[in-house]
């Protein structure tokens, strides 16, 4: 009975086909001897690759007495595809000396490897290779080299290999877009859009793509709707791929209304649509609808979350202070062996905290089986906020024996700390530590942290001066907090100082009105508060406070 190995091949290059399956049509082509053809040796290979059975390969590789070049592209890529960068780079190495010539698909495949393993100047190596065999026009390699140029931030390289082709193809063009999208710069992709129309070349969905992932200032939102009007007229709304990038475009811009509408369209939401859909409405500070989104994910999509979807959907729940969803969505972890994250455990801790119960959250720290600075910045910070100050610095302490680099947040969650457990001393000193050993420069957040821990313990002049030593406009939250010490400690002659100062620089109306006038109406002035009143046109009042009890059933 003869056997029809191509029928076989083509059989197992189907999907979900098992490794088992391999290696039996891997012994029935041995028996037969044709295991020394580069043809079936290079079909058998692919498929152990596939099933990350790279020993496998290897030996198939080594055993394999002719090797073509398709034979090698596929070692090497099954190497790079597995993260293996020595090995593969290796076995390039090996090809560049043998009788074999390599071709612009395996030029391409190394290129990636080098960006993927984020080594510039390897990539540059290669890039010279590329032309010393002459292919510095060939589409292949070039489409790659864009990619990778604009994955590792050099967009000038990129640009200089894409202008130097006289009549980019589409899958060119959408590599230089897609690169100018990295960097945000909209304005140089939508010229190449329009420049890609007049040669005749179409876009596609993968152009399209990357025009909106190059959308990020609030300013470029109408470009956005322009963009989203174009894939409506020209039916590539309806590729899935270009929803999700435009649900991610509005929930960014926090238009949740259009992000619902290019939601409902989609036949079926990936999990990216469904992230971007929830944080939108987290960052929209709708959390209840971002855990409700959540529930619907869970009930209706039939999707896993990944790691990114629970840490937001933990937040949502921490900035509600609603504990239930917290604690179904930690449950969730564990079952699906997510609980040990690094980003869902430092949500955990967070949630946990602003629910109330920050025991839980630090267990959940101490059972952490792998720490990062971000951990440790947010347990540093539940503790500062719950005026746990000393407990906070022997974190701190274990950042520096971990050899972590303190970053801003690291600071911030210090200064807090003091400031809630009124550690005047150890305040000083870690915002002298932050600037002189870390050379990390005080952000808003620093200041306000150090203008209330000094003001609340009675040195306001020392607060008032730390203020006036910052350059003009300083930020509104550090007068705020500075008033609001005044209020605390009763000083209304400051008070006077500081209206006086925003008065000569015109600021009297970045939100002081209404807290000047209450001051000064505690104090009895009530002629200042009237005059305040008239000099500031008329104090616009705040936004009226709203008071509710969650019934939300999530």
């Amino acid at each position: 009975m003869k056997i029809d190995f191509k029928s076989l091949l083509y059989h197992l290059s189907k999907p979900n086909q098992t490794h088992s399956r391999t290696r039996i049509l891997h012994g029935l082509i041995i028996t037969t001897r044709l295991s020394s053809d580069p043809f079936y040796a290079t079909r058998i290979l692919r498929f152990y690759a596939i099933n990350n059975d790279l020993i496998s390969a290897r030996q198939l590789f080594d055993k394999t007495p002719q090797r073509n070049i398709f034979l090698w592209n596929s070692i090497i890529r099954a190497y790079a595809q597995a993260h293996k960068f020595r090995e593969a780079f290796s076995l390039f190495k090996r090809l560049l000396t043998s009788e074999t010539q390599p071709d612009n698909f395996t030029f391409a495949c190394v290129a990636r490897a080098c960006a993927d393993k984020f080594d510039a100047d390897a990539l540059r190596v290669v890039h010279g290779k590329v032309l010393a065999f002459g292919l510095e026009l060939d589409f292949i390699c070039n489409s790659a080299f864009v990619s990778c140029y604009s994955s590792l931030g050099l967009f000038d390289e990129a640009g200089f290999v894409f202008h130097g082709i006289d009549e980019p193809d589409l899958v060119l063009c959408n590599a230089m877009i897609a690169g100018y999208g990295k960097c945000g710069d909209w304005a140089k992709g939508t010229q190449l859009f329009n420049s890609m129309q007049k040669m005749g070349i179409r876009p596609d969905g993968y152009t399209m793509v990357g025009l909106i992932n190059g959308l990020i200032d609030n300013g470029s939102i109408n470009i956005g709707e322009t963009i989203h009007g174009f894939c409506v007229k020209s039916g590539l709304s309806l590729n899935d791929h270009v929803g999700s990038v435009l649900v991610s475009m509005y929930s960014r811009f926090k238009k949740m209304e259009f992000a619902c509408k290019v939601f409902d369209s989609l036949l079926e939401p990936d999990l990216v649509s469904w992230s971007s859909l929830i944080s939108g409405f987290s960052h929209s500070k709708d959390h209840l609808k971002a855990l409700g989104y959540f529930r619907k994910f869970l009930n209706v999509s039939g999707r896993r979350a990944d790691p990114v979807l629970l840490a937001t959907v933990l937040a949502a729940s921490g900035q509600s202070a609603i504990l239930l969803p917290g604690l179904e969505i930690h449950s969730y972890a564990i079952r699906h062996k997510l609980d040990s994250e690094v980003s869902v455990s430092s949500a955990l801790i967070d949630m946990y905290a602003k629910c109330g119960f920050l025991e839980m959250g630090i267990k959940v720290f101490d059972k952490m089986p792998e720490k990062n600075l971000i951990s440790y910045n947010t347990v540093i910070s539940s503790l500062g906020l719950y005026g746990r100050g000393p407990e906070a610095f022997r974190v701190f302490d274990e950042v520096l024996r971990e050899g972590l680099k303190p970053d801003e947040a690291t600071f911030v969650g210090l200064l807090c700390a003091c400031c809630h457990s009124g550690l005047v001393n150890e305040g000083r000193r870690y915002f002298k530590m932050m600037k002189m050993e870390f050379g990390i420069k005080p952000k808003t957040e620093h200041y306000v942290h150090m203008v209330k821990l000094l003001g609340m313990d009675g040195k306001l002049e020392e607060a008032y001066d730390l203020v006036r030593s910052l350059p003009e406009p300083v930020w509104p939250g550090v007068w705020g907090a500075l008033l609001s010490c005044c209020d605390f400690r009763k000083d209304y002659e400051l008070v006077e100082v500081v209206k006086r100062h925003l008065m000569e620089n015109e600021t009297k109306n970045d939100g002081y009105g209404v807290m000047i006038s209450n001051l000064f109406a505690r104090d009895g002035r009530w002629d200042d508060v009237e005059q305040w009143r008239v000099d500031d046109g008329g104090v616009k009042g705040k936004t009226p406070g709203v008071s509710w009890i969650n019934g939300v059933n999530y």
